[in-house]
């Protein structure tokens, strides 16, 4: 069922992008391999591109192999990829957006690298979620790229002007709705600093942030297959009350119900946010004169989850290129790469056994990000872009009513996230 949902997904869109778009861009993939040093083509989207142009920079100044890197922009990497397989044009190495993968794996756009990876001595120290969605049939095709976590952020100045405890930020859900609602109550009066924000018109971020809660409550939002939702049951209905409840004292700023997705962050940095669920990414971007603590999602009642976002990357099936591609995938996982390349720039590391290095240990908050990777989630579902991202999918329908409209209507709506599952 899996492989074949898989499948399905993808193949339409190779069907509507091949014949248009194929031919162009040539990969290099169909050159036979290159005596002595070989230089290896490389596609990534651009959300992940300071990243990716980092290791790529480390690795050419060190090795004789070399890698040129492609960035394409994220809206269009997904009909690029398309394009390319149906060309059979694919570069060497491309990463994705890890809730993908399981589509292009399915797909046979990568190549098994089941017995490279069983050989590297840290292998079961890798990302754990990345590789679970990159294996397939007992089989593993990518290693993880980038990682993105969501947690919680608060504001300590803000904390400390309510009478909060700016040292201890929320354990619990409901404590994170009573921190908002006194930041709210004590500081929100003139309109500028509110309690709390999300992006209430837009699907991934509902995913990002308020999924956590329900893991770590010990719940799921769908079966193990990804083809059955289960967001019409606790804990998954607490979380909407609790957020719902929010919504209504006007703890959650006046744009949190029409925000779309493209600024749901910029609020927090310009200090005007209590507490919220952030990308742990945005760590690094924030003012250097700001105090901020960071902790895990937690459910309802406590326990502590994240959403492990972030890209994979393999090798491409038809890669001539297969030795030279995997010197340069297995040096990202090093420690020299994690550490003087990723940690270095206050990255998430893809491997748990890193997360205390010499530079996360200059910060407790990254040690923290970093120990998540063992305990967040990356769910899987064949069509899971149609069915959760899509603007105009089911998921969007059903959290908007279950926040700002009439939560009678969720079995009902989460019939219509099954269907779409299924499909």
């Amino acid at each position: 069922m899996r492989r074949r949902l898989a499948g399905i997904a993808i193949l339409g869109l190779l069907a509507l992008t091949s014949a248009a778009c194929g031919g162009g861009g040539g990969a290099g993939s169909s050159a036979e391999p290159a005596e002595g040093p070989a230089t290896i083509t490389m596609w990534t989207r651009a959300a992940t591109q300071a990243q990716s142009e980092r290791l790529v920079k480390a690795y050419n100044s060190s090795h004789k192999n070399q890698v040129k890197l492609t960035v394409i922009p994220t809206d269009n990497y997904q009909p690029r990829i398309a394009a390319a397989a149906g060309a059979k044009q694919l570069p060497d190495v491309f990463a994705a957006d890890v809730i993908f993968v399981p589509n292009y794996t399915a797909q046979g756009l990568f190549l098994d690298i089941t017995d490279r990876i069983a050989a590297l001595p840290y292998k079961d120290k890798l990302a754990p979620s990345h590789m679970k969605l990159g294996t397939m049939d007992g089989r593993q095709y990518t290693l993880p790229h980038t990682l993105d976590l969501s947690v919680w952020f608060w504001n300590k100045d803000l904390y400390q002007k309510a009478g909060l405890d700016p040292e201890k930020g929320p354990k619990t859900l409901k404590e994170f709705a009573q921190q908002a609602t006194t930041i709210q109550d004590k500081l929100g009066k003139d309109g500028k600093v509110h309690g709390t924000f999300f992006g209430g018109n837009c699907g991934g971020c509902y995913v990002f942030t308020f999924w956590p809660s329900v893991w770590a409550a010990g719940g799921q939002v769908m079966n193990p297959e990804g083809t059955t939702s289960l967001n019409d049951q606790p804990p998954m209905t607490e979380v909407f009350t609790i957020w719902r409840e929010l919504y209504d004292k006007k703890a959650t700023g006046p744009t949190a119900k029409e925000e779309q997705g493209p600024t749901w962050t910029g609020f927090f940095p310009k200090g005007e946010i209590g507490v919220m669920p952030m990308p742990s990414t945005t760590l690094g971007l924030m003012p250097k004169d700001m105090k901020i603590g960071v902790t895990p999602i937690a459910g309802p009642d406590g326990g502590e989850s994240t959403f492990v976002g972030g890209d994979s990357i393999g090798i491409s099936s038809t890669t001539k290129n297969a030795d030279a591609a995997w010197d340069f995938l297995s040096w990202t996982m090093s420690e020299d790469a994690q550490v003087e390349v990723m940690a270095k720039n206050k990255d998430v590391l893809a491997r748990t056994d890193l997360a205390g290095n010499k530079y996360s240990a200059e910060d407790p908050r990254v040690v923290l990000i970093n120990s998540l990777v063992a305990k967040g989630q990356t769910p899987f579902a064949p069509r899971f872009g149609q069915t959760f991202n899509d603007p105009q999918g089911p998921w969007l329908r059903l959290a908007r009513e279950a926040i700002f409209g009439d939560a009678s209507k969720l079995p009902q709506l989460n019939a219509e996230i099954t269907k779409s599952l299924q499909q």
